[in-house]
């Protein structure tokens, strides 16, 4: 169980001086019992729901969204309790800031205050905010909480990816509309989507290299694995970072992906966070591992049952490792995609190399992307020209994209 973090600690960027005579304060009104209470029991009833109802994408996705809503409201509610300082604001930040929660995930949040708190010390004020982050504990929001200025944002953004990205995905939640424009637009203003994209494929690379560098794991992490939940994440944080768009929709109206892709991309998408949700309500705690122990219990909640051929804990992971397979495909597609707008080669010059194919930049590119369509045998020859030649360093993204839309294409007949 997570242990509440010392209040003094999380506020340690404003401090009273000595010279300070800290003024008596207040407790602010707030029936923590009530609230809590009213929490637990709203809680229950949104997870008891959702372990009654078919196990449907839809079903986790309006669980996920209205785990959220329940959050925001009640830290609302404290937040206007604990008569926060004039000009804060209160900020979702990383998962959270999506605007969805899994039953057992992390609550972050970012309490933006203003520069004239942090210079004063003003200790009511302070009281106020430990006042705040105490209470949300007392009522069993387990936050990951950071107080902090527009400024100190920006500064710690600047030299952390992990604060960039979680900023990235900031969601206001009350308080001073106005501050939380304000860490919009300086966010923005540090962002260098060259530099972003570096950071994070190197961030990507080795989390795929700590989980087996497989999506076909025993006990695949469905959240963190090579085909997991991050993965997806991970092309949305590049797109935002390059404006290139903020879901599936805006990238396909960019062009970046076809309406096939973003289909398959929301289908597949729903399906790991249907068996992320059920994994935690069946573990009753954060798991996002699908460990043996656990496989055959969360199969169950999908109504799979064993059969004379395939055990229910299987038919599960057959499940997964299909949505974990095109994820990694459309993974590799849409980060190349997003790599050719943020570095220009998209308009590289090309070099022909046969009535197959071009170099473009060093990437080995289809002529036309229907070639697979038109000439199958193309497909082994991709690869065997890709060896041939010394100069090209991979496929470009054209090319994986033609690869993925002719699955249909390598079928029986082909094979033989």
């Amino acid at each position: 169980m997570a242990c509440r973090p010392a209040v003094p600690t999380a506020y340690q960027p404003i401090a009273v001086s000595a010279s300070q005579t800290p003024s008596p304060v207040t407790p602010p009104v707030l029936d923590v019992p009530t609230l809590r209470s009213r929490f637990k029991g709203d809680k229950a009833q949104l997870l008891a729901q959702f372990q009654q109802a078919r196990a449907t994408t839809a079903t986790a996705s309006r669980l996920l969204t209205n785990l959220a809503k329940l959050v925001d409201e009640l830290l609302g509610d404290i937040f206007a309790a604990c008569q926060m300082p004039k000009g804060a604001a209160l900020v979702a930040v990383g998962g959270y800031g999506r605007g969805e929660l899994f039953p057992h995930s992390d609550i972050d949040v970012l309490i933006l205050v203003p520069q004239s708190l942090a210079d004063s010390g003003d200790q009511t004020a302070i009281s106020a905010v430990e006042s705040f982050i105490s209470a949300c504990w007392d009522i069993g929001l387990e936050i990951g909480s950071s107080v902090r200025t527009v400024t100190e944002c920006g500064q710690e953004a600047a030299g952390d990816v992990t604060i960039q990205t979680s900023l990235l995905e900031s969601r206001f939640l009350c308080g001073s509309k106005a501050r939380f424009t304000e860490l919009s637009r300086v966010t923005a203003q540090k962002m260098d989507a060259k530099d972003f994209l570096t950071a994070k494929l190197l961030e990507m690379r080795q989390r795929h290299t700590k989980y087996e560098d497989t999506p076909y794991s025993l006990e695949p992490n469905c959240k963190e694995s090579p085909g997991g939940l991050r993965d997806l994440q991970v092309v949305l944080w590049l797109a935002r970072a390059a404006n290139l768009g903020k879901n599936w929709a805006e990238l396909a109206h960019k062009g970046l992906l076809t309406p096939f892709e973003a289909r398959q991309l929301q289908r597949n998408e729903g399906v790991l966070k249907l068996i992320r949700a059920r994994l935690h309500q069946v573990a009753g705690r954060r798991e996002d591992r699908l460990v043996f122990d656990l496989q055959t219990s969360v199969a169950e909640t999908f109504g799979y049952t064993n059969t004379p051929g395939l055990r229910a804990s299987e038919v599960l992971m057959r499940r997964y490792y299909w949505a974990a397979k095109a994820v990694t495909q459309l993974n590799q597609i849409l980060i190349l995609n997003i790599e050719e707008r943020v570095h220009g080669s998209q308009n590289a010059p090309m070099r022909v190399i046969n009535e197959r194919f071009l170099d473009r930049g060093g990437f080995l590119e289809v002529v036309s992307d229907d070639l697979y369509h038109r000439d199958p045998h193309a497909i082994l020859d991709t690869f065997l020209t890709f060896e041939q030649d010394n100069t090209l360093k991979g496929l470009s993204a054209r090319t994986l994209r033609a690869l993925y839309n002719a699955r249909g294409v390598m079928d029986g007949k082909f094979r033989k």
